[in-house]
């Protein structure tokens, strides 16, 4: 930030440059007693009349400004706790946000988003934070903003989104960040230009690939014009960006011939062709399949016992051509480089840390803070944050009880209140359910009494309807004996017996 990187205190302020030293100095303004990250003498100046939103000559920050920019993170707690504006904007529209954004200051960001910072405010250029965060590559900052729900693809004057600077400025790390969480990469500027168009005006080669493997189809990429008729070879060309040049001329090549695995089989089994043939560049086979990133080819290739050493016209390798196009598993195989790793670099952990470390130039992480405090300043930082918070617990136990005696219903009293009324209601329901059930069974009792009832009616008729009929098969059987035994004795009378005596 041209005029405010290297500002610091004023005369009074520079005579030590020891951080213990620094107790010892009596700032002259409320803004140098920040910078310094004094909070005490910060304090001091507030109590003896000097306004916690005074505006400096020079820069016309306010001291919230300058906490946000030296990363005095204390005083800036300080300061929002005793009603320093948060939305008091500089002459170029910046608030304190937007400085934090600027310098990476990545904790004193989350602690105005958790103060009601506006990440949606916007500077005399229409930038917002996220824009400043995505420009100079602060991949920290850009995650707490984007975490924090605000939109990632907001516009500026110029119709350039967060996505748009990332690529402009080179910044891989909040460019890979930034389309996870969403921002459209296919969108056009005022001029019609795509982030990979400024990615190739400024020669950004690891944005400009990244770019490309993200899009819908990297030919029509390469093919679209802006509204000048110029697309990212001419781009490249007017702004004479040689590592974007040979990667395009070098891509289309690598497509103008058929990359068939089966037609290359059968060609070389054949004998058609050689599987170390070279083309009118010097090129062979496994050239190509190192520049498409074939790996199963690749392997094929190998195994026919194809020659690596080889070098094309340009001096390359396979392995050398695989680097140049960034295809890392072809060049662990054909080179064996551990120190390379094949997990696709696109992809982003939000938690791990070496992630935003290992994009050191492009992908640069926030930078460090201003102040350098001694483990002594640290400790009694830390010791007043913690007598604050016991001092706080016990105002708001206070305040509590007078707000009760009051008559007021804390939240957590509402909360109680809730669950008994809900317990109440699920009482009720249980006891109508029960009380139904119980009607229920005595309704079934009933018909069951009734059930039994008929079945004894039924079981009663049925004897009573059993016992006539066998009183008068038994008086029918007794006629028909004695009739049968008349007709027997009338037989035995009419033919005589014959007795024989002795």
């Amino acid at each position: 930030m041209p005029g405010v990187s290297h500002s610091g205190p004023s005369a009074s302020s520079t005579e030590t440059g020891t951080p213990c030293a620094r107790k010892k100095v009596h700032f002259g303004s409320i803004h140098d007693a920040v910078r310094a990250g004094d909070v005490k003498q910060l304090s001091e100046i507030v109590e003896r009349g000097a306004s916690i939103n005074e505006v400096d000559v020079l820069h016309k920050f306010t001291p919230l400004h300058w906490a946000a920019h030296s990363g005095s993170l204390e005083c800036l707690h300080w300061l929002l706790w005793h009603g320093a504006d948060i939305m008091q904007a500089t002459i170029r529209g910046w608030t304190a946000a937007h400085i934090a954004a600027i310098r990476g200051q990545d904790a004193c960001m989350q602690a105005l988003i958790l103060n009601g910072a506006n990440l949606a405010a916007q500077d005399d250029r229409g930038c917002t934070p996220l824009h400043l965060a995505a420009t100079h590559g602060h991949s920290f900052t850009l995650q707490i903003m984007l975490r924090s729900g605000v939109d990632p693809s907001v516009t500026d004057k110029r119709e350039w989104k967060p996505v748009h600077y990332a690529a402009f400025h080179g910044r891989l790390g909040c460019l890979q960040l930034l389309v996870k969480w969403g921002c459209g990469i296919e969108d056009v500027d005022y001029n019609g230009n795509l982030p990979v168009h400024l990615a190739a005006m400024e020669g950004h080669l690891h944005c400009f690939k990244f770019l490309l493997s993200r899009m819908t189809s990297a030919t029509q990429a390469l093919k679209a014009f802006n509204d000048n008729g110029e697309n990212v070879l001419d781009l490249a060309q007017r702004f004479f960006k040689q590592n974007i040049l040979q990667f395009i001329q070098g891509a289309e090549y690598e497509r103008s011939d058929p990359k068939d695995q089966e037609m290359l089989k059968t060609l070389v089994e054949d004998g058609v062709i050689n599987i170390n043939e070279r083309d009118n560049h010097g090129s062979t086979p496994m050239h190509k399949a190192a520049g498409q990133g074939h790996i199963e080819c690749l392997q094929w290739i190998i195994k026919m016992g194809a020659d690596s050493n080889i070098t094309n016209k340009a001096g390359e390798k396979p392995s050398d051509v695989a680097k140049r196009f960034a295809h890392l598993a072809a060049v662990k195989l054909l080179e064996g480089l551990q120190k390379y790793d094949i997990d696709d670099e696109n992809e982003i952990d939000e938690n791990d840390m070496k992630f935003f470390i290992r994009h050191g130039v492009e992908g640069s992480t926030d930078a460090k803070d201003d102040l350098y405090l001694n483990e002594s300043d640290k400790t009694d930082a830390r010791m007043r944050a913690y007598k604050k918070i016991v001092e706080l617990r016990h105002l708001l136990e206070i305040a509590e009880s007078n707000y009760k005696q009051l008559g007021g219903i804390t939240e957590e009293d509402l909360k109680q209140k809730k669950e008994q009324l809900e317990s109440e209601k699920t009482i009720q329901e249980l006891q109508s359910q029960l009380e139904y059930e119980r009607l229920r069974r005595e309704k079934l009792e009933c018909q069951l009494d009734e059930c039994r009832a008929e079945v004894d009616q039924l079981r009663e008729t049925l004897e009573n309807i059993q016992v006539p009929n066998f009183v008068a098969v038994e008086d029918d059987y007794s006629c028909e004996s004695s009739k049968e035994k008349r007709e027997v004795k009338k037989k035995v009378s009419s033919g005589g017996v014959f007795v024989r005596r002795y």
